[in-house]
């Protein structure tokens, strides 16, 4: 208790450099993965799905991040097992390990877990460095088995989405009006599935406490009007007889390029909302020992300024090396156009949205590839770039016990030099 007493300032300024570090690894690999098949699709260039992730990863997180943190904060280890100044030095460890991690990924240009590496960091120190029985195993399982079934769900998702845009538009005598036609029907979905989750869970923390009705009408109100916003778009687009000749669908694709712009929005909304929490879960644990004098409290709210500070981390490290991850995954998986890249990246952003929804932290990176996947299927296994997905699933298995292993390494330096 003395160590809280001795050094609360020391350890909260540290705290906070480790969150706003882990945050900045977030924003410079998983945000890459989330606007990776814009790219891809070439439906925006790298500029432009730099700036759409800014504006609406930040919104994401501060607007609809508080639940999953939560999960993240108190869910993965029992806090009544761990000595204070210990929960301290181990979120800590954990941050500057998922940290660390994630750094040698982004300048590799590997994509990894944001979520294995900090959930590993978090059960690596208890488990080792205070004991077994620290661990919540019960909330462990369904954690990991979300990281099965997210990738499996959005590819089902995905599959599904882009069948139903081959048989209602690229399949049929006019694809190009029948485009114009139910592009806008798509438009509603993705407004409207981001707007329902995110009103119904994820704005409780800054005080508003809508009711299902009310969540449900304003959903529709929002799903209507980024319809009429990208019909107003769809409008300016004409056949374009030149490309047509040289690529069937060349113009159909423009048509879809319009609604990737809504779906890559929600995406990255999506993405805040889930994995914003991966560095400021930890941190608020930490702010939530040392604002006790050393009591671990029962939940708490998770403060708006923790929220902000992993938001504005999560853009400088989009900003800074983002560029790194963003411009080869939209390319290496499969062969992406605006029609398939929207149906991975709705199927995707619908599955984060969900998960966020309930507190699970799924993977993103996990997510994506499945809704990428699902649309490689959809095309022939012969579309896939199997060599690809192979390094990506190594990489997938190696993180979790590198996130351990680091965290238990910087827990007993930390713990030298503070006890």
């Amino acid at each position: 208790m003395s160590l809280i007493a001795d050094y609360g300032f020391v350890l909260l300024m540290l705290a906070c450099i480790f969150g706003l570090f882990m945050a900045w690894g977030v924003g410079a690999n998983d945000v890459a993965n989330a606007m990776g098949t814009s790219v891809g699709s070439r439906a925006l260039t790298i500029k432009q799905a730099i700036i759409v992730a800014m504006i609406f990863e930040f919104c994401g997180a501060y607007l609809a991040g508080g639940e999953v943190t939560e999960t993240v904060k108190s869910g993965i280890v029992d806090a009544s097992v761990i000595p204070p100044e210990l929960m301290v030095l181990g979120m800590m460890s954990a941050l500057l390990a998922a940290g660390t991690w994630l750094l040698v990924a982004s300048t590799r240009g590997w994509p990894v877990s944001t979520t294995h590496s900090i959930v590993g960091a978090v059960i690596g120190f208890a488990a080792v460095g205070i004991s077994v029985d620290a661990v919540h195993w019960n909330s462990v399982g369904p954690i990991v088995a979300s990281w099965v079934v997210s990738p499996v769900l959005s590819g089902a998702v995905a599959f599904g989405l882009f069948i139903s845009v081959q048989k209602l538009i690229i399949d049929t005598d006019n694809p190009f009006q029948n485009a114009k036609r139910f592009v806008p029907l798509y438009m509603f979905l993705t407004g409207f599935m981001v707007s329902i989750m995110t009103l119904s869970k994820g704005l409780k923390h800054i005080g508003l406490d809508l009711s299902t009705q009310q969540s449900l009408l304003l959903s529709v109100g929002i799903g209507v009007l980024v319809m009429l916003i990208g019909v107003a778009l769809l409008s300016r687009i004409k056949v374009d007889v030149e490309a047509d000749k040289a690529f069937h669908f060349s113009s159909v694709e423009k048509v879809f390029a319009v609604l990737m712009i809504f779906t890559a929005c929600s995406m990255a909304f999506a993405h805040g909302s889930n994995d914003v929490a991966n560095a400021v879960g930890p941190l608020a644990a930490i702010v939530g020992v040392i604002q006790g004098g050393g009591e671990i409290g029962a939940r708490s709210a998770v403060p708006g300024w923790v929220l902000l500070l992993g938001a504005t981390g999560i853009v400088i490290g989009l900003a800074t090396y983002g560029y790194k991850v963003i411009a080869t995954i939209g390319r290496e998986i499969t062969e992406l156009t605006p029609s398939r890249g929207f149906a991975a990246e709705l199927a995707t952003a619908s599955t984060v949205v969900g998960a966020s929804a309930i507190g699970l932290p799924v993977s993103t990176t996990h997510t994506l590839v499945g809704a990428v996947l699902g649309v490689g299927i959809a095309r022939g296994i012969g579309a896939l770039n199997l060599g690809v997905i192979g390094s990506i699933f190594m990489s997938w298995i190696i993180t979790l016990p590198v996130g351990a292993g680091l965290s238990i390494l910087y827990f007993l330096i930390l713990r030298a030099i503070f006890t």
